[in-house]
């Protein structure tokens, strides 16, 4: 049976499963979910489409699903299975605990399935095993067990785009008997930003500007004032320090105090009127609403009182045994404290940038709470601790303007950081230098979000020197690796990078390229640290005039290096003889010796330890070169799918569901999708209008399939046998069928002017090296008959290029 415990952790019984609506992806295929979990053994998840029942087990689970079992085999492996089949049993990782309650977090993105222990996604990651075939249906989470018990609490589904930081502050903290130690060992697990934070500052002498003095005895008792201004209405002044409160005791002005600095507090029962006055009298309206409703409850249960009794009173947004997050964690108004930096009210340092001048003036006690670099500065003797200047250099106002934004409204202002990726590394930057873990934390999440085939290389050459940003570094590599071509070939921000990343990057197992000729330039270039884009044969020619060791200066050595990793079997023999007779492989040693061993190879099939060397293989996402010959030959892409891509006779590739294309206008006797996969001729066949973003045009598109994708470097069309010329139109492609890149751009072509006629164009430039799953035609002006100008007639298609 499965139980609730006063809603504080769920106990799943051996077999069984628990389903709730609530853990649901809000993306299908795209999702976190983070829990603790307490078992003797398999601590067992299931991820489905559907909800399933009590009794449902993923063994009897004849639908597509992911299994992750923590702790399988009595607790000795890792396992991870798709649709009832294992694909990864590992040993000693992600294993459970039966002594206490441990944290868990597991994210799946498109078949990316990440595991981790901890509170945080992406902190302690221990395994992450990529579907090559992704089930991007899942949504729903089940909690499941085997042969024991398995106890469950805090569980809590998050998009991946939330700030995963403050996960912490999402879940409820529910309670377990366990034992001391345990309980101990959870509390130590908080990193050391949870326990930053404004509580730190509770009645601090540091950085305080102004004090209470409480109590006949004139006790006093430190403040901030823009704490204080940001939490309700005190007496404040610039000029005035000091504020007198004779008729209050300190314990009540304690309470007060720690209520607005950490969101929480004690006080006994005989005291919360007092506490209520006080609260009132300062206009701190979720303390008086706290100690309201807690007076209320009293009075209803009247056998609960008890004069020498503690209540404790928490700002409703905090969770107990949790550090609350500043400001949106405690009882601090945010238009107040975004008021307080806009005008520098009761501001106690001036913020100076080398070259900038003056850029801020905010309070130290809001820059301290966030970093503790700031704090020690603040605090520790340095000039800053008794001087009101601080000076900083090589640091971007823009960037530090922002971070001082983010730091008194706890957002990222997305409008200002949208508009220029530039900006959002400088931040990074930043936050990682002054120890700001929740910025970190927001601008890698955002990177992840915006990374792109043209924002990877800039963000390698940040992420690569923060140890803090590993996951994103690494995810960076792998993007770059899979688009490698465009990213070695759209710009030369690649040469920036260091050794260690670029050398990741030519060894990464995803690496994809169509050429390993592209591989050996992008090595040379690097090496020289090149200012343009060229091939080897213009190295060959500098080498004429400058040794190696001038060309490539300090970078010699790890060229040397990298060409190791350059599959020269894997090139034309031609091209080797080539490189062969090159100008480089005389003054290269190692280059000389890579590729006479490529043309043992490829001439007499000899190799040293072929079947273990990597050079001698193909690389498993290399691309199949389907190279443009004449009009209506039979190197397409259509044409190959209908092959079923090189394994049987042709057949109509619609017809054997290997490629979908359809138009712009409903099927029917003249616009049928199958013709222009038929490779035979038609008198008519056109994609009729239709309106799309308010503008009148007309398209035929073609869909590769699901886990296929294709750089285009060619492609071909075949009027039908009317005279609707086509003059503008373009060719586009997408990945999922929405968002269209403009592949080539036709406006005035009056290259098509006869009935049934074939015409052909390249695609150039950098979005001919970007991959593609959609692609269409589409007409964007009139074709020049008068009658139905918006018909766009063509009765054939076939695309080439790099095909995966």
């Amino acid at each position: 049976m499965m139980e609730m415990k006063e809603k504080k952790f769920l106990t799943v019984a051996p077999f069984e499963c628990t389903w709730r609506k609530d853990l649901k992806f809000r993306e299908a295929g795209r999702g976190c979910v983070a829990f603790e979990a307490f078992a003797h053994n398999d601590v067992t998840l299931v991820f489905r489409e559907n909800v399933g029942s009590q009794h449902y087990h993923y063994k009897r689970d004849n639908s597509p699903h992911y299994t992750i079992i923590l702790g399988s085999h009595r607790n000795k492996r890792l396992k991870i299975e798709v649709d009832g089949k294992p694909v990864v049993d590992v040993a000693g990782v992600g294993l459970c605990s039966s002594s206490a309650f441990q944290s868990y977090w597991i994210s799946i993105y498109d078949g990316l399935i990440s595991i981790g222990k901890g509170r945080y996604p992406f902190q302690n990651l221990v395994f992450q095993w990529l579907d090559s075939n992704p089930n991007c249906s899942v949504q729903y989470v089940g909690l499941s067990s085997w042969d024991k018990h398995v106890g469950y609490r805090n569980v809590n589904v998050l998009p991946l785009r939330h700030n995963h930081i403050s996960l912490r502050q999402h879940v409820d903290c529910g309670e377990l008997e366990v034992e001391e130690d345990a309980e101990e060992d959870l509390k130590n697990e908080f990193t050391d930003y949870e326990k930053w934070g404004l509580a730190n500052f509770l009645e601090s002498w540091e950085l305080s500007d102004m004090v209470f003095i409480v109590d006949t005895e004139e006790r006093p008792v430190p403040a901030h004032k823009a704490i204080l201004e940001a939490s309700g209405n005190f007496p404040l002044s610039s000029s005035e320090d000091v504020v007198h409160l004779k008729d209050v005791n300190y314990p009540v002005l304690h309470a007060l105090l720690q209520y607005i600095y950490t969101g929480r507090t004690q006080i006994p029962e005989s005291q919360l009127g007092f506490l209520r006055a006080l609260g009132l009298h300062f206009e701190v309206v979720s303390l008086v609403k706290q100690c309201e409703e807690t007076m209320e409850r009293l009075k209803v249960n009247k056998r609960l009182f008890d004069s020498g009794k503690n209540v404790e009173l928490s700002y409703p947004s905090t969770r107990p045994h949790c550090c609350a997050t500043f400001p949106s964690g405690l009882p601090v108004n945010l238009q107040k404290l975004k008021q307080l930096h806009l005008t520098g009210k009761f501001s106690d340092t001036s913020l100076y940038i080398e070259g900038q001048g003056l850029v801020a003036q905010p309070h130290k006690i809001i820059l301290s709470l966030w970093s503790v670099p700031f704090a020690k500065m603040f605090t520790n003797g340095m000039s800053e601790t008794m001087s009101s200047e601080v000076s900083l250099r090589d640091v971007s106002p823009e960037a530090f303007k922002a971070m001082l934004e983010f730091m008194y409204s706890g957002e990222l202002d997305m409008e200002v950081i949208m508009d220029s990726s530039a900006l959002l590394l400088q931040l990074l930057f930043l936050a990682d230098q002054f120890g700001v873990t929740l910025l970190l934390q927001e601008c890698c999440k955002t990177l992840l979000e915006c990374l792109s085939e043209d924002s990877v290389g800039p963000i390698l050459q940040v992420v690569s020197s923060i140890p803090s940003c590993k996951h994103i570094e690494e995810t960076c590599e792998r993007k770059f690796a899979m688009h490698f071509d465009y990213c070695t070939t759209a710009s030369l921000a690649f040469i920036l990078l260091d050794e260690t990343t670029f050398s990741n990057i030519i060894q990464h197992p995803d690496l994809t390229v169509t050429s390993e000729e592209k591989v050996l330039n992008a090595i040379l270039m690097w090496g020289l640290g090149a200012k343009e884009l060229y091939g080897w044969e213009v190295v060959d020619e500098l080498i004429i005039n400058l040794a190696p060791e001038h060309l490539f200066g300090e970078r010699l050595l790890s060229v040397h290096d990298l060409l190791r990793f350059v599959r020269f079997p894997l090139l034309p023999h031609a091209l080797l003889k080539k490189l062969e007779k090159s100008r480089i492989s005389r003054h290269i040693h190692n280059f000389d010796n890579l590729v006479e061993e490529a043309i043992n190879y490829v001439e007499f099939g000899l190799a040293r330890l072929e079947n273990q060397n990597a050079r001698f293989q193909h690389r498993r996402s290399s691309y199949k070169e389907l190279q443009y010959i004449c009009d209506g030959d039979s190197n397409g892409v259509l044409y190959f799918a209908g092959t079923s891509y090189g394994k049987h006779q042709w057949v109509n590739p619609v017809l054997s569901k290997r490629i979908i294309i359809t138009a712009s206008s409903p099927p029917s006797r003249y616009t049928d999708p199958k013709v222009l996969a038929s490779r035979t001729y038609q008198g008519t066949s056109f994609a009729g209008p239709r309106m799309q973003d308010g503008h009148r045009c007309a398209w035929w598109a073609v869909d590769t399939g699901q886990d296929h994708q294709l750089m285009c470097s060619y492609y071909t069309l075949r009027q039908d046998g009317s005279r609707a010329y086509m003059r503008s139109w373009n060719l586009q492609g997408s990945l999922d069928g929405k968002t269209w890149t403009n592949l080539r751009i036709h406006e005035n072509d009056q290259t098509v002017c006869k009935p049934g006629q074939f015409a052909s164009w390249p695609i150039v430039g950098p979005n001919a090296l970007l991959p593609f799953r959609f692609f269409r035609v589409i007409l964007t002006s009139p074709t020049t008959d008068a009658s139905n100008p918006w018909n766009f007639s063509i009765c054939f298609l076939e695309l080439y290029g790099y095909f995966h």
